[in-house]
């Protein structure tokens, strides 16, 4: 493996597990309260575009990365989405 293709599975698996946490709260707390639709849905588009490339170009670290973190975001997204529907009932 060459370093460059080591520094970048580094920086994929620390951005995809800066989710975790947040992922983890709110399958804890049921609470989606402090969490912007708007950037996750703006983010989840942007992991999705970013899988999409990094299929066009074979590099299978960021695709990896990239499509754990759209499982995360878009758990939190199904959150956020869940519980605006109850309020708003």
């Amino acid at each position: 493996m060459q370093n460059i293709e080591f520094l970048g599975i580094l920086a994929g698996l620390i951005t995809t597990i800066s989710f975790f946490p947040q992922a983890i709260r709110i399958w804890k707390t049921h609470n989606t309260q402090g969490i912007s639709l708007g950037m996750y849905m703006f983010y989840f588009l942007g992991l999705i575009l970013w899988s999409i490339y990094a299929w066009i170009i074979k590099a299978p670290a960021l695709l990896i990365t990239e499509l754990v973190s759209s499982i995360l975001v878009g758990y939190i997204l199904f959150q956020k989405f869940k519980e605006t529907e109850i309020q708003s009932s």
